[in-house]
């Protein structure tokens, strides 16, 4: 395939970081879907920030990139458009002691007569959990949006509200659900029934949603976190193409990674967590920029572009991953490469980290290199000029 790169622009391939899975802190285990290791950001703090410096994420995900400059001793920015980004990092940058959340579940209750009841426009959810456990997961909503819209949430709601998020539905005994697809991927209540008949779902076998809850607050906070973590940050939920909360010539480094088209459908994977949370998935799906059609992303990504040209320190720098899409015939970075041009913007290299596949990318049968799971394409740039 030809490349519109010029002959002298380096393109460098290899295992920049470990493709083992599990490698850097427990806090990370969080699912989302098209997220990308925290060794990548790591990867990139450390050669281009010191402490204290700020790290930028405009399409932050699960906050891979803010908890990770946390825990380095960065100050951080963490955009997203769609609420649950702030809501699965937040808590995880200055989580709670463990026995302090053990307290506060032993206070929730969980055994409220109301949560028998299906609530007003609430989705099918009979298809995915055993009934006791789904009374659980209905009262535990209930106490945490009346404490939300009552201004009483604090930082072990908040912790709650992120770890319950992440449990809803999986393929172990360690979600609340019977057994479904990965849970960074809420499948619909007419495909879950054929999956409950594919697999026999025993919906007898009752899930203890405070259990689930302490069980993975224990795993994330296993490891005391080293570094700074909880270093001054803030969050931001708006278009990356208009941030005018971020002062002028601010951050040292940006690490992200952008919706790629129509690959991943943020709004249709997410509204399981979207109901837990209260959130309406039409409000999302008008907010975000999910379209097949390269131009409508490419005007996205230039106007971000020239927020980085505002934002950026004189001396800042930016990696932004991208991966093949379309097998391999789209190449994002070249898009990338010419957008960064365009906005004046300078391309130093094209790294492209490639990786052994995951359990997880064989999931999706997926056996090499070509579509993106687990092959980073990372243009790397600097300010302009």
């Amino acid at each position: 395939m030809s490349s519109i790169y010029p002959a002298d622009y380096p393109v460098t391939e290899g295992e920049f970081w470990t493709a083992r899975q599990r490698q850097m802190s427990p806090l990370h285990e969080i699912s989302y879907r098209a997220c990308f290791k925290a060794e990548l950001p790591a990867w990139f703090i450390q050669r281009y920030t010191q402490e204290g410096e700020v790290v930028y994420d405009p399409f932050a995900g699960r906050g891979t990139t803010a908890v990770q400059a946390s825990i380095m001793g960065r100050r951080f920015i963490s955009n997203d458009i769609n609420p649950l980004a702030r809501i699965l990092a937040e808590p995880r940058i200055s989580p709670p002691p463990l026995a302090a959340i053990a307290r506060r579940l032993e206070e929730i209750d969980l055994s409220s007569p109301q949560g028998r009841e299906k609530g007003e426009n609430e989705p099918d959810l009979e298809a995915f959990f055993n009934l006791e456990t789904l009374q659980e997961v209905r009262n535990l909503r209930s106490y945490l949006h009346q404490r939300r819209v009552g201004g009483r949430e604090d930082t072990l709601d908040a912790w709650i509200r992120m770890v319950a998020t992440n449990r809803l539905t999986g393929h172990s005994k360690g979600f609340f659900s019977v057994y479904t697809l990965p849970p960074n991927l809420a499948t619909s209540p007419e495909r879950q029934r054929k999956i409950n008949a594919k697999y026999n779902n025993d919906f007898s076998v009752y899930k203890n949603v405070k259990e689930i809850i302490f069980s993975k607050s224990r795993l994330l906070l296993k490891e005391e976190p080293t570094g700074r973590i909880g270093t001054q940050g803030i969050f931001l939920s708006c278009d990356a193409g208009e941030t005018l909360a971020i002062p002028e010539h601010s951050v040292k480094l940006v690490v992200t990674s952008p919706p790629f088209l129509t690959n991943v459908q943020y709004d249709a994977d997410n509204w399981l967590r979207l109901w837990f949370n209260c959130l309406d998935v039409n409000d999302l799906k008008a907010a975000l920029t999910q379209t097949p059609h390269l131009a409508e992303w490419q005007a996205l990504i230039r106007r971000t572009f020239a927020e980085f040209r505002r934002i950026l320190t004189h001396d800042g720098w930016g990696a932004f991953e991208v991966g093949e899409i379309q097998k391999g015939r789209l190449r994002l970075d070249e898009v990338v490469f010419q957008l960064l041009l365009e906005t004046g913007l300078l391309p130093q290299e094209t790294m492209v980290n490639s990786q052994k596949f995951s359990k997880t990318s064989n999931i999706w049968g997926i056996s090499n290199n070509t579509q993106g799971t687990n092959s980073n394409r990372i243009v790397l740039f600097r300010q302009g000029l």
